[in-house]
């Protein structure tokens, strides 16, 4: 039997809402864009994962991101994690703080090839209670670059970076992922993306998978996120079912 790390389903849950801007969430994949000078971003949002060991949620989380200086976007992400292994009960409580800088360094040539490139490092800081299923219990950190370049109603971007992921058992890894999008109606924007994550632990899974999902504007500060997806392979061990959906507010 396969000893499982019950902060791996967390980690997950939690990896579904990391960037922000323009797109990023509702995916695992994120964009080089951050926000607008001296503009916000907050998302009341719910993520989760199921293995075959365990169920975990984050529901509800808060992220906040805030356009600081020209190219430079700040990011924090507050969850509520709820946990619950195969054939235990259920726990409930804050989970792991996010921090996170994006930093756009070469900008978008609209008629030209240059794409626009950032990057995104994030922190994750050990104040959930990992004995409870609900963090890591060690800090983590994520060094992204991520990659656009847009065709009229088609963005496509992507990239990925490297986990440091410390901890008895757990290795450093890898993530990488790419996603097309669609402006498919003036409030409509759907999406497909692929992503590749190489194992998190000694003796582990990779997670190769996929998610599909949308973004809906009901107004020009409120909007409606949502994806669903799974692993392609190991999906027992690693993704059998995940999903995104938020209530995104901008001003």
């Amino acid at each position: 039997m396969r000893i499982y790390n019950r902060g791996e389903a967390f980690g997950l849950a939690l990896a579904l809402a990391a960037g922000v801007a323009s797109a990023g969430p509702p995916f695992r994949t994120d964009d080089p864009e951050p926000v607008e000078l001296h503009h916000w971003e907050v998302y009341a949002f719910s993520a989760g994962a199921d293995t075959e060991d365990d169920v975990n949620a984050v529901a509800p989380g808060l992220e906040v991101n805030y356009g600081a200086a020209p190219n430079l976007q700040l990011h924090l992400v507050v969850p509520l994690v709820a946990d619950k292994p195969a054939g235990g009960g259920t726990a409930y409580g804050v989970g792991d703080l996010e921090l996170g800088v994006k930093y756009r360094f070469i900008q978008e040539d609209e008629h030209g090839w240059r794409p626009q490139v950032g990057v995104f490092p994030i922190v994750e800081l050990p104040t959930g209670a990992a004995d409870r299923g609900l963090g890591a219990g060690y800090t983590r950190a994520f060094l992204p670059i991520w990659i656009q370049k847009s065709s009229g109603d088609w963005p496509t971007y992507g990239g990925g970076g490297y986990w440091i992921n410390p901890g008895p058992g757990n290795q450093n890894y890898w993530f990488a992922g790419w996603l097309l999008q669609r402006q498919v109606s003036k409030p409509l924007a759907i999406g497909a993306e692929v992503f590749y994550q190489s194992a998190d632990k000694v003796g582990g899974k990779a997670s190769p998978g996929f998610n599909v999902g949308g973004i809906y504007d009901f107004s020009d500060h409120y909007h409606l996120l949502f994806s669903v997806g799974r692993a392609f392979a190991n999906a027992r061990q690693t993704n059998q079912l995940s999903y995104y959906v938020a209530l995104q507010t901008t001003f």
